[in-house]
């Protein structure tokens, strides 16, 4: 037992020479080349394991031969070794600046192109991370592209919904201070009229920038989508009968949600109105709510025509308008329009809303029309 401890103390005291001898060397190259460092630590370990057996071999006085013997077993070990280290380093080096030059192609237009070549496991987790960071610049840059191209059709639609009320509100104003108005009140009236319409503008330019800019804030309360769904229809049912539109509300269940009452009320006045706008006089109008597994679904149904398949994903973008041509003419010839009678923010505010409320909003055409729908989050699966 002494034998062996002397043996491993005399082991000890050469490889830890050599690694006392070799550590500088190896911090001094931390920041040089992946490939020199592992050469560099293969080398201090052959020297470590050479002058440890050296170290016992002469304390154990062996002969010339068998001194021999030794030395060149661990010279051929030594070769071996340095040679494997040389050979892992250059492929780790390969590998790395292989996936540099991928790292290159991250956020391009083309996306992410992976190294062709075997990587390490290491290695392979970098790459497919940086496959992800890529897919993800691409999604925010389409993102953006899209931002900004509803921001400049907005900018543009604004520009010009508002010169109409503005050239009224100044061909009037003009009229009245030339005393030429035959009927000034009628005047007033109209003046009154597009300063209303002035200010829904303003008022949904507003929200939605509240929206897009996270800003929205909900008072949430459990109530019924009866009740919601009652008040909606209470506030549509002037135009509705303005325009000989039926309104039907019998489908709504009394399920209960947790939401911001007066926006969740907002959501379903666009979507009547919108619908109301869009179907032609002795249409119907429907509203209903369901439960779905931990949701509940309000749908908004009516009689425009159909909505084409193309402009379906595009209905609730910001700037988005109803096309003319794709619906029925109304009972006096017009043609009637499923969209925002402004500038096209009524649609995205309702997505805008129902997402604040974790929830989603979607349309799909029906036998003579569309139907819009907002699914809500349960009270008792938010609880």
């Amino acid at each position: 037992m002494k034998d062996l401890l002397l043996i491993a103390a005399y082991a000890a005291l050469g490889a830890g020479a050599s690694a006392l001898l070799g550590w500088p060397v190896v911090r001094l190259l931390r920041r040089r080349s992946l490939a020199l460092s592992l050469f560099s630590v293969a080398v201090v370990t052959v020297l470590a394991m050479t002058a440890g057996t050296l170290a016992v071999a002469q304390a154990m006085f062996l002969s010339d031969h068998d001194l021999g013997v030794v030395i060149t077993v661990l010279c051929m070990a030594a070769v071996v070794s340095l040679v494997t280290a040389a050979l892992l380093g250059r492929q780790v080096v390969a590998g790395s600046r292989a996936l540099a030059r991928a790292a290159r192609t991250v956020g391009s237009d083309s996306g992410f192109a992976a190294p062709a070549q075997p990587l390490g496991s290491e290695l392979a987790e970098l790459s497919a991370e940086l496959a992800a960071t890529s897919a993800r610049l691409a999604e925010s840059r389409r993102r953006e592209q899209a931002l900004e191209h509803s921001r400049r059709e907005l900018i543009a639609w604004i520009s010009h919904d508002l010169r109409t009320p503005l050239a009224g509100l100044r061909a009037m104003a003009e009229a009245l201070e030339d005393g030429v108005a035959e009927d000034p009140a009628r005047y007033l009236v109209g003046i009154r009229t597009e300063v209303d319409r002035l200010t829904g503008m303003v008022d949904d330019l507003f929200e939605l920038s509240r929206i897009q800019a996270g800003a929205l804030t909900l008072s949430l309360a459990r109530v019924s989508v009866y009740d919601l769904v009652g008040d909606a229809i209470a506030g549509a049912y002037p135009l509705a009968r303005q325009r000989g539109v039926r309104l039907e509300g019998g489908q709504v269940a009394a399920e209960p949600v947790e939401v911001d009452g007066r926006e969740i009320t907002r959501v379903l006045g666009n979507l009547l109105v919108n619908a109301i706008r869009a179907t032609p006089a002795d249409g119907v109008v429907a509203v209903a709510a369901r439960r779905e597994a931990d949701e509940v679904v309000l749908s908004v149904t009516d009689s425009c025509g159909g909505i084409p398949e193309q402009d379906l994903p595009r209905v609730f973008d910001t700037g988005w308008r109803g096309v003319t041509a794709r619906t029925p003419r109304a009972v006096d010839g017009s043609r009637t329009e499923h969209g925002d009678s402004g500038a096209g923010l009524g649609l995205a505010i309702v997505r805008g809303i129902v997402e604040a409320h974790a929830g989603r909003a979607s349309v799909h055409n029906v036998h003579g029309g569309c139907c819009f729908e907002i699914a809500l989050p349960t009270a008792a699966a938010q609880s």
